[in-house]
């Protein structure tokens, strides 16, 4: 039985990983330090899963996860552009060092395979849309997507070095159940869904023009998932979207109709470190991967909002 060490395991991307690897039949080992992972994501693998508290910086800690793994799906991230600017330092030591304490340790474990999130931030401000992987990386707007690009080069720099199989996927915007909106460094979607849901005008940064390719949880797993299956793809890169895009103003005015509310948003300054505009080209990854995206805009938004309103009547009901 194939073992898999997923880190990150316990936050909003990777919590789905590990249940759909469970239901598959996986054995699967979580190293999350709860920085931003929630103990709760996992409420319903808890006997099923093996679970170590611990943090990527601490390379001794990568080397004893990795006794016994076959492959490992790197999620554990500070993934906050906005954060990063904030704190280069510390989103340096947690993407990059942590990457490489996991490379190395997986190197010395012989894994099998390495699957690294990256990030469609890598690409900056490059006018160019969609974005293939063929693009010159341009990583220039934030710390955090710098952190990413340099993660990736390592990986590759691992295959061609030492023949450690990696993979790494681009994410853009992904999106879904679990995904935290108390956070301030929230995501889009479930804040404007938290505001609207407490009927609260949303607040909109810059002009709202700035677009964005949003993918649900579900297909963002099933590439992470092809990415550890497939043979063959050693040193490659893939973007993970959609290859549609959506304005901010459009989401907004979609979530409205949703949830039957008429809130004037209200228009703040930009945020720093963010991009006008992210689309996928994602033929790359249909092509090798066999990657198809089942879910679209409207219908992963009714599944995240479903699962909000739920969340939200068990907290009350725990008070």
């Amino acid at each position: 039985m194939t073992r898999y060490l997923v880190t990150g395991g316990a936050g909003f991307i990777g919590s789905h990983v590990v249940e759909t690897l469970l239901k598959k039949g996986k054995h699967v080992r979580v190293l999350d330090n709860f920085f931003t992972g929630k103990r709760e994501n996992l409420e319903a693998v808890y006997g099923g899963v093996e679970l170590i508290e611990g943090d990527v910086r601490d390379g001794a800690l990568c080397q004893e996860v990795m006794d016994g793994v076959e492959a490992v799906i790197h999620l554990a991230a500070l993934h906050e552009v906005v954060r990063s600017v904030e704190c280069p330092l510390e989103t340096h030591e947690v993407n990059v060092t942590g990457t490489l304490n996991l490379l190395v340790a997986a190197r010395g474990a012989g894994v099998k395979k390495f699957v690294f999130a990256s990030s469609s931030a890598v690409y900056g401000e490059n006018p160019v849309i969609p974005r293939s992987e063929s693009m010159l990386p341009s990583p220039t707007s934030s710390p955090y997507a710098v952190s990413k690009l340099t993660g990736e080069h390592y990986c590759q720099m691992f295959w061609s070095l030492y023949g450690l199989d990696t993979v790494c996927l681009r994410f853009f915007n992904v999106y879904g159940p679990r995904q935290d909106a108390a956070s301030t460094y929230a995501a889009v979607i479930p804040k404007f869904i938290s505001l609207l849901l407490a009927e609260t005008a949303p607040t909109i940064y810059g002009a709202g023009e700035q677009s964005r390719d949003f993918t649900f949880i579900a297909d963002c797993v099933s590439a992470v998932l092809a990415a550890c299956e497939v043979p063959g793809l050693s040193g490659m890169v893939f973007n993970v979207g959609t290859g549609h895009r959506t304005t901010v103003n459009q989401l907004c005015a979609i979530l409205q109709k949703i949830l039957h509310t008429d809130l004037s948003p209200i228009y703040a300054s930009p945020q720093p470190g963010d991009l006008p505009h992210d689309q996928a080209d994602i033929e790359q990854a249909k092509r090798v991967l066999s990657y198809r995206p089942q879910c679209d805009l409207a219908r992963g938004l009714h599944e995240t909002i479903r699962y909000m309103r739920l969340a939200k009547v068990l907290a009350k009901s725990r008070v």
